[in-house]
């Protein structure tokens, strides 16, 4: 007759573990989800900078120095910024393309990078370079995210992924 195996209790444990993370990590991505997915897509978009440089025969403004840029509750930071328009009697921002230093706020969520580009078009966010995303303390590094303000998902790709989960303080 054969005997029943039972895992030991270092692999339950692992198993536990490894669960309550993986739990963790899909509700934190759910509540990323949520905060984002509120976002309005279609507000207007303000700008202050240092310098301003209108390029008609390319259809795009460049903003450099001090950028800030904001849509209803999304601000973008950053040192400079390339703004591509469709020039159909009035400008319609088509793409924005931010490099030096870039940082991303809504709420408590910031995103930070070497370079971002917002998609007017798909409602996407990418975030590349030394890609970082915090929410309270709770953080998230790769080398690209993703975030799709139409779905309110963020997803992180290419390179090993590393982060930070804050643990609720025992009563």
């Amino acid at each position: 007759m054969m005997s029943r195996l039972r895992p030991s209790r270092l692999v339950r444990n692992t198993i536990l573990t490894f669960t309550g993370l993986l739990c963790s990590l899909m509700a934190w991505q759910q509540l990323t989800a949520q905060a984002i997915s509120g976002h309005d897509s279609d507000a207007p978009v303000s700008y202050a900078a240092d310098r301003i440089e209108l390029q008609d025969r390319q259809s795009r403004v460049v903003l450099s120095g001090n950028v800030d840029v904001s849509q209803g509750d999304l601000r973008l930071l950053a040192k400079r910024t390339i703004v591509e328009f469709n020039d159909t009697g009035s400008l319609k921002i088509q793409r924005i393309t931010a490099t030096g230093g870039v940082l991303v706020r809504r709420g408590n969520q910031v995103a930070r990078g070497d370079v971002a580009i917002y998609d007017f078009n798909r409602r996407i966010i990418t975030m590349v370079g030394n890609a970082s995303l915090r929410r309270g303390g709770d953080t998230l590094n790769g080398k690209r995210f993703v975030i799709d303000l139409k779905s309110g998902v963020s997803a992180v790709e290419g390179g090993r992924v590393s982060g930070t989960f804050s643990v609720p303080e025992k009563k």
